[in-house]
């Protein structure tokens, strides 16, 4: 199997397992007022550190652990939304946002809030700075794309903002980009920030939202005080514990993986330079782990078939948007035809060169095969 499809999710990494496999002994209620619940607690809490540490994030910050991305992000916008309504009414959201963020920013709309849509064009710290005003009580940008790679100046655009709005908060989504693009988010105008463990060999189910020192939020839940009641509900403490111990394994192997991913990614162009029709969609500042590309004529569900066939997998862009064309891509521009034959290719530190070659080759054997159905139909 040669599985490039990081981006969606990760297999679990040894040190994930054996730090789940250790963790289930640990099966106190953090809440618990016995010594089993203390022990408890105390692990919840120094995986917390972890994960807070990694991101650089201020020592009086919070990590509130969530089900995920989707939740971290959608905690973040209609809390601090709620939270800061005294303030003002309006939002401004990157068009290229996840859509945990995008339909959030939607719903809210709907409560009465304002939101601007950023084009990809204007994510510069000018081009954000501009549109904040005295309504604007949040701005939330991604840092690393999850369909084409792109990096956006988040640090530089947060400052910007707070220059001309101080009274706005900024949020991150920073699934994508966690421990693979740098971070130091103490004193960087992030007031937000999302991750997610299985975007890093750790289990689905768990995530974190953090919280810069003197920010709050209004919960989505209710009925129990854990987590300063900001996230209420019995803490998954075997999971956090994968998520630590996966951020841990990441951090040791940061600086060697993102190397080895740039590798990939020149063998990548390098074997798909000069292949008609492939065309490249990620452009500009990008991370290495992730590339987009399309193979126009040829439809994304029809060579992701294809190349399934032959044990190599890839995904057409977003595995939440369960197949809808991208409005990444549209965001940019890119004309239908080639939105409609995107393909993500997302590594990790576990593939290899042979697993490139196979996507490589499959998508040369693709287009020979697939055009040559086309043209006798």
């Amino acid at each position: 199997m040669h599985y490039l499809d990081n981006g969606a999710t990760t297999p679990l990494c040894p040190q994930v397992k054996e730090a789940i496999l250790t963790g289930m002994e640990q099966f106190g209620n953090p809440s618990s007022l016995h010594g089993v619940g203390l022990s408890a607690e105390l692990q919840f809490r120094e995986d917390a550190q972890v994960i807070r540490e990694a991101l650089g994030g201020d020592p009086k910050g919070k990590l509130l652990f969530t089900s995920g991305g989707t939740e971290a992000n959608n905690l973040c916008l209609q809390g601090a939304a709620r939270a800061l309504r005294r303030r003002g009414d309006k939002l401004l959201v990157s068009a290229v946002e996840h859509a945990s963020v995008l339909d959030t920013a939607k719903a809210l709309e709907k409560e009465g809030f304002t939101v601007e849509y950023l084009p990809p064009e204007s994510l510069t710290p000018e081009g954000v700075a501009q549109r904040a005003d005295s309504r604007t009580i949040l701005v939330s940008i991604m840092y690393m794309n999850n369909e084409t790679g792109n990096l956006y100046p988040v640090t530089d655009i947060a400052k910007a903002v707070k220059r001309k709005a101080p009274q706005a908060l900024f949020h991150s989504d920073m699934v994508q980009s966690f421990l693979k693009a740098p971070v130091k988010l103490k004193n960087s105008g992030i007031d937000f920030a999302s991750v997610s463990g299985h975007k890093l060999h750790a289990p689905k189910g768990i995530g974190a939202l953090y919280m810069a020192p003197g920010t709050r939020l209004h919960p989505l839940f209710y009925g129990g005080g854990q987590q300063g009641k900001t996230r209420p509900g019995t803490e998954s403490t075997l999971l956090a514990h994968g998520f630590a111990a996966a951020v841990k394994a990441a951090q040791a192997s940061q600086e060697q993986s993102a190397q080895h991913a740039a590798a990939l990614n020149r063998l990548l162009h390098e074997q798909l330079q000069g292949v008609e029709p492939v065309v490249f969609n990620t452009q500009g500042e990008a991370s290495p782990y992730t590339v987009n590309l399309s193979v126009p004529g040829i439809r994304s569900e029809t060579m992701l078939h294809f190349l399934e066939a032959r044990g190599v997998y890839v995904s057409s862009g977003s595995a939440c948007a369960g197949g809808a064309l991208s409005h990444v891509l549209a965001a940019y521009g890119l004309p239908a035809e080639r939105i409609d034959s995107a393909l993500r290719v997302s590594f990790s530190r576990m593939n290899t060169e042979e697993d490139v070659l196979a996507l490589t080759q499959g998508i040369k054997d693709g287009i020979a095969s697939l055009a040559r159905k086309g043209r006798k139909a």
